[in-house]
């Protein structure tokens, strides 16, 4: 997903960028933004690093992969109960404790990116959770990758609009959240980062994307894996290259691109109101048909 540097809310005169949870960030408002707003966003950021992150021996993931009933916080509930969902529509393809099978094929804390032979499902793990209290049985890593940044994103969209910032885009490698006017956003091509596959406009609302083309790497062999996994194999999906899902918050736009890679939209329309566009590795396409935007065919 592009968003060219000039693309920005109109009479924004304010970009403030830095790196945070192994992506980059951009906050973009009208008003400059105060130094102090800017550290409380980085400490919302690292905070909830510190709870959901895999690669952190001292995350609260972590500490449930040992096997403690952890207090998981606030994001908690609203994370866990929607891939709770999505792993029900998805018949278990959309599964939080893909972070196993992730690691068995090299994309784990200990980076090197080296596969082992073959490919482990997620364990048959039930996640137990009581308000924010979480317990895994059996113990397992979770990964909320699926949706988490997306989430990530409405937290720090919400920081910036309780600060006075009505109109303001958050951008977090490509899971944008968007308030005041609207904004045209470009879908990079999976197989040519250097075009789109349409553009669309966001109001008022969020955009997410996931293509094979990113977190993607070559292991012995010649094979070529990426981070989207059917949890139920462990494989990489192969017959879908790239989503881009509208939806009113983040948090959906994230989860509902990740859930499409494995079901049809039809599947997922109890969850939310959304839009999207689907690219298969063939490179045909398919779209909502009130999208706000164009798919060039």
């Amino acid at each position: 997903m592009r968003t060219p540097a000039d693309v920005l809310p109109p009479g924004a005169t304010t970009s403030v960028g830095f790196e945070a949870i192994g992506t980059g960030w951009t906050l973009t408002t009208v008003d400059p933004l105060a130094p102090s707003l800017v550290d409380r966003v980085r400490e919302l950021v690292d905070g909830y690093d510190a709870t959901w992150s895999r690669f952190r021996g001292d995350s609260g993931v972590a500490r449930v992969a040992r096997g403690e009933t952890v207090d998981l916080g606030p994001t908690a509930p609203a994370l866990l109960d929607l891939l709770g969902d999505l792993a029900r529509r998805t018949g278990g393809a959309v599964d939080p404790c893909v972070a196993a099978s992730l690691e068995h094929l090299g994309y784990g804390p200990g980076g090197g990116l080296r596969a082992a032979d073959g490919h482990l499902p997620a364990p048959a793990a039930r996640i137990v959770r009581t308000g924010t209290l979480v317990t895994v049985d059996p113990p397992a890593m979770l990964d909320v990758g699926s949706a988490g940044k997306g989430q990530l994103v409405d937290l720090v969209h919400a920081e910036l609009a309780a600060a006075g910032h009505a109109g303001a885009l958050v951008d977090a490698g490509g899971d944008i959240r968007v308030s005041g006017n609207p904004l045209r956003v470009a879908l990079e091509h999976p197989f040519d980062p250097t075009a789109a596959v349409g553009v669309v406009e966001v109001v008022d609302g969020a955009i997410a994307g996931s293509a094979v083309n990113r977190r993607a790497w070559n292991v012995e062999g010649g094979r070529r894996l990426h981070h989207v996994l059917d949890a139920r194999t462990g494989e990489p999906v192969a017959s879908v290259a790239a989503t881009w899902v509208l939806a009113d918050t983040a948090l959906l736009a994230d989860a509902l691109a990740t859930a499409l890679f494995f079901v049809d939209p039809e599947a997922l329309a109890g969850v939310a109101g959304f839009r999207y566009v689907r690219m298969r590795t063939d490179g045909i396409a398919d779209w909502s048909p009130d999208l706000p935007g164009e798919v060039f065919t």
